[in-house]
């Protein structure tokens, strides 16, 4: 059967798709649907987790090409080292800048609200076994030191650097295969067009992909709630509501500054990228969506180089969400547990924090195991008290995923205007939903006939 590219959003009201066949309706309907089963039948909720986790291991099949062929065919039509060493520059300062921020933010909620204050829990009455697992495979899978760090993004080979499931390594050999095509004369010319073509072809793979993405959504949501249940959520409900309002004034108050000093509204991002967020609601990981985010970056606007180098990178080096989460959480072990943090001691844990969450890419439950590396080297606070939000800890991924994926779209938006590098009018068709000249060749959603 011929496989064709819808082009409806482009030929008129006529030819509109209806409102059911939209994916993030779809999504959002597999996201209720998992919530109900998961409640009413828990033990088939649990047996169905093989449809999200195989759904994410679907868009990992593809995270390392697609980051590989935009990154370096966006590097070689730059051509100039002196223009990348820019952007790096700004990507990173942007990243850091930010990072710091929500951890701080984090910190001065945590002490204020103090959502674990009164608890009085004594750490050795806690079940540490489940922690000390998390602890084991944090010593396997991450090194926290700045030399393992580095070490880590340097592949073996150039073909592990797509096969070790490892964005910065995939980033790390797509920049070099760039600056070597800009260097190569007419030899890189006619592979960076082999390059363009191919990067279509595995585009076009990421909208196929997508449309199965309610079926991950719906098994994903189905397992959480079988497995961990919505009581578990009143149990903590205090850390709950302060994390998720923390991360939505962040959001709104925080990136909506930025988001208005460069012209335009955060809520007109979110709902141009509503789809993808509901994905991530759904998966609780980031990750699964960030083939499409690179796509809708491109539509929206920002040059593909910017979206190359800010968007992967940023899923390991800007983690706003993620970076919240860990002060926050931190700090309410130590108050649950009746350990009196210094100021001293918190500068520590901040410290250590800016360090440990770095590399922490957008999986599931990542932001437990780096806050169980934080709270290693800061011994004051008891890693025991871990159990004490292992259980909700799905719940928070969520949110963590959502707050880290609206950050690093925004951006990639900043960061192409401080560059020159955004096409004002693209983005603002993008976020008010106007087509644009030639849709049909780089349409909003991709169906497969």
């Amino acid at each position: 059967m011929a496989v064709t590219i819808d082009t409806s959003a482009a030929s008129g009201p006529e030819r509109r798709k209806p409102w059911w066949s939209h994916l993030y309706v779809q999504v959002l309907g597999a996201i209720v649907g998992g919530v109900l089963l998961g409640h009413f039948y828990p033990e088939l909720g649990v047996k169905l987790q093989p449809l999200g986790q195989g759904f994410i291991n679907l868009v990992k099949m593809i995270i390392a090409p697609v980051i590989f062929l935009t990154v370096s065919t966006g590097i070689a039509s730059v051509g100039e080292g002196k223009t990348l060493g820019r952007l790096t520059v700004k990507t990173f300062a942007y990243f850091l800048f930010f990072s710091t921020l929500a951890l701080i933010i984090g910190l001065v909620v945590a002490n204020v609200i103090q959502p674990g204050a009164g608890m009085n829990i004594d750490p050795r009455t806690l079940d540490a076994g489940a922690v000390a697992k998390i602890a084991e495979y944090d010593a396997k899978a991450h090194d926290t030191s700045l030399v393992g760090f580095v070490m880590g993004i340097i592949p073996t080979t150039f073909v592990s650097a797509l096969t070790s499931g490892s964005i910065l390594q995939a980033l790390f050999a797509a920049i070099l295969f760039g600056i070597a095509l800009s260097h190569t004369g007419a030899a890189g010319a006619q592979v960076l067009g082999m390059l363009e073509k191919l990067s279509s072809v595995f585009f076009y793979l990421v909208g196929m992909l997508m449309r199965f993405a309610p079926i991950g959504a719906f098994g994903a949501m189905a397992f959480t709630i079988g497995e961990y249940g919505v009581e578990s959520l009143v149990n903590l409900g205090a850390l709950i509501a302060t994390f998720y309002l923390t991360s939505i004034l962040f959001v709104v108050v925080v990136l909506g500054t930025v988001a208005r000093l460069c012209g335009f509204s955060i809520f007109r991002l979110i709902a141009y990228l509503k789809a993808e967020l509901l994905l991530v609601l759904g998966t609780s990981s980031s990750e699964a969506a960030l083939p499409s985010l690179m796509e809708k970056m491109e539509r929206a606007g920002c040059a593909k180089p910017v979206v190359g180098m800010v968007v992967p990178t940023g899923y390991s080096f800007n983690l706003d969400g993620t970076n919240i989460y860990m002060t926050l959480a931190a700090l309410f072990v130590a108050q649950a547990t009746n350990v009196d943090l210094s100021l001293s001691d918190q500068v520590a844990l901040l410290l250590v924090a800016m360090v440990s969450s770095k590399g922490a890419a957008g999986v599931t439950g990542a932001g437990f195991i780096t806050l169980a590396a934080t709270l290693t080297a800061v011994p004051t606070v008891p890693v025991a008290g871990l159990a004490l939000i292992l259980g909700i800890d799905r719940f928070m991924s969520e949110c963590r995923a959502l707050t880290n994926f609206i950050g690093n779209a925004l951006a990639a938006i900043v960061v192409a205007g401080w560059e020159n590098a955004l096409d004002r009018e693209a983005l603002h068709r993008a976020l008010n939903g106007e087509p644009a000249p030639g849709l049909a060749a780089a349409p909003v959603e991709r169906d497969p006939d």
